[in-house]
């Protein structure tokens, strides 16, 4: 099972999967570049939002075609610092139904 954290520190947003920094995947589907934030419905929250979901799939468009709802429902509300493991976003995508198929 994975881990994923995330703060914000002084010098800006850190966000890991299982320790080591969790890649943007921008050249697969670019909001924001490679910039990630939480907090607020937004172009750097669905970049975070596809990131997260294409590590957890492994499928681009399935992570693409969910990333507005999970950004909205999650990612938007996601303190300063937060934590999710694979297991979560199971049930979150659980939860999604068919269209999480």
């Amino acid at each position: 099972m994975k881990t994923y954290l995330g703060d914000r520190t002084i010098d800006g947003v850190a966000v890991t999967v299982d320790g080591a920094p969790l890649a943007p995947h921008n050249e697969l589907k670019n909001y924001a570049g490679a910039d990630f934030e939480w907090s607020y419905e937004g172009e750097a929250p669905s970049q975070l939002a596809f990131a997260l979901l294409y590590d957890h799939l492994g499928e681009a468009r399935r992570a693409e075609a969910l990333t507005d709802r999970f950004m909205r429902d999650i990612v938007a509300n996601f303190g300063n610092e937060w934590e999710m493991t694979s297991a979560d976003i199971d049930r979150v995508l659980s939860g999604y139904g068919a269209a999480a198929a």
